[in-house]
């Protein structure tokens, strides 16, 4: 497992029946995790602590519950990245700190190719991705299906001071976009996606994870460049293992290449326990 270890405003302070306990900056927040199966608290008190939990609903969805007033955004750091962080609907903040796995990995492989590197990234979110390629000296297509999703990205390069870069902003289902970019023979050297396990397009165009995966790596083939530098799938989607993006990158990509996969982890401060987050698959130069 990669492990996410090198946050400063980020950590895990506790972890028991399905919560987590997070220091996002100075707020600390509540959230479930269904991976998060054992009963013991290894810091009951601090819990006490929290700024807020949010508490799902038996008929679905939750809430946030407020032990304390905090700031309707704020901001954390990542090295030199920046990030705008917001509770949202369906227990989310806008930024999955694990991720930071494969932001290093992607500056790095950029920052050593030393030559202009087009990077696509597809269901890019709040932009993660697209701010750590382009403090990398990369440019960025960034697409999301969500107006308000790709705004909250612009935010975020605001944020680390990287607006002067070289980066479009997209709103658009991304299938759609990839097909119209086959059409007009763009290219790009590094692909990145973060599909959802299920979602609606931008006009409610539908995806599934497992119907649509494949078909989609196979249709981004069309947009690699002569010299593809990266291509990486995220995946939360359960059920899914890291071993099947191994194999669809192996199907669609035949590039001259190397092939891994894995998961992702966030570590627990203070403890050996290692809290599973997610799955990657990659090809690399």
């Amino acid at each position: 497992m990669n492990i996410a270890n090198d946050w400063k405003d980020y950590e895990i302070i506790d972890m028991a029946n399905g919560e987590k306990l997070e220091r996002w900056g100075g707020i600390t927040l509540i959230r479930p995790d269904p991976q998060i199966i054992w009963k013991e608290k290894s810091f009951p008190s601090k819990w006490k602590n929290a700024n807020a939990r949010y508490v799902r609903s038996r008929s679905g969805g939750g809430n946030w519950e407020y032990n304390s007033k905090i700031p309707d955004k704020w901001s954390i750091k990542y090295k030199n990245l920046v990030f705008n962080i917001k509770p949202m609907g369906f227990k989310h903040t806008g930024l999955f700190p694990e991720q930071a796995v494969n932001w290093d990995w992607m500056i790095s492989k950029i920052q050593q190719e030393n030559r202009p590197i087009k990077v696509l990234n597809l269901f890019a979110y709040t932009g993660g991705a697209t701010v750590a390629c382009l403090s990398a000296g990369a440019s960025v297509c960034h697409v999301d299906s969500s107006k308000g999703m790709v705004q909250w990205a612009k935010e975020n390069v605001v944020s680390s001071k990287l607006q002067d870069k070289p980066v479009r902003y997209i709103v658009d289902d991304v299938v759609k976009f990839v097909e119209r970019e086959i059409r007009r023979e763009n290219t790009y050297d590094a692909i990145i996606m973060d599909p959802p396990s299920y979602g609606r397009g931008a006009k409610g165009e539908v995806w599934q994870f497992e119907e649509n995966i494949s078909n989609l790596v196979n249709l981004c083939t069309k947009i690699l460049s002569d010299n593809p530098l990266f291509f990486l799938i995220n995946s939360y989607t359960t059920g899914i293992s890291s071993e099947v993006l191994s194999n669809i990158l192996k199907i669609n990509l035949k590039y001259k290449g190397k092939i891994s996969s894995g998961e992702i982890g966030l570590p627990m401060e203070n403890s050996n326990l290692v809290l599973p987050c997610g799955i990657y698959g990659r090809w690399e130069k």
